[in-house]
């Protein structure tokens, strides 16, 4: 019911930039704490930057300082501005959130995923 769709990924060269959005929809009671996750093949998927509901923000230190993180509450919609991108950056994106929904047993909380969105960044 709930549905996360990752937007905004595409091919760069290296040094360029893109901004990642992550729409959620839903019967959305409550969004808590989101987050941006990358994985390649081969590799687990990585966390790259998590968010709460009131802006606190923790990035890898593989990114930090590059990448920025935000959302807008009003929208439901958190976003990744990437910028200085480098080859190693390349991989699968994508958006995780921990919400609230009604179901008939009361509020419960969730984890739901998005489908991915491909970063691919040329040296």
């Amino acid at each position: 019911q709930v549905q996360l769709v990752e937007s905004g990924g595409g091919l760069v060269q290296a040094g360029g930039s893109l901004r990642l959005s992550c729409a959620a929809s839903g019967s959305i009671f409550k969004s808590n704490a989101m987050g941006w996750y990358r994985q390649t093949p081969g590799k687990e998927r990585e966390l790259v930057a998590v968010i709460s509901s009131d802006g606190n923000i923790n990035y890898a230190a593989s990114v930090k300082d590059r990448f920025t993180c935000s959302r807008d509450n009003a929208k439901n919609t958190m976003y990744l501005q990437m910028n200085s991108l480098k080859p190693e950056d390349t991989a699968v994106y994508y958006c995780n959130a921990d919400a609230t929904i009604r179901t008939p047993w009361g509020l419960k909380s969730y984890l739901y995923w998005g489908q991915g969105t491909q970063v691919t960044v040329s040296s």
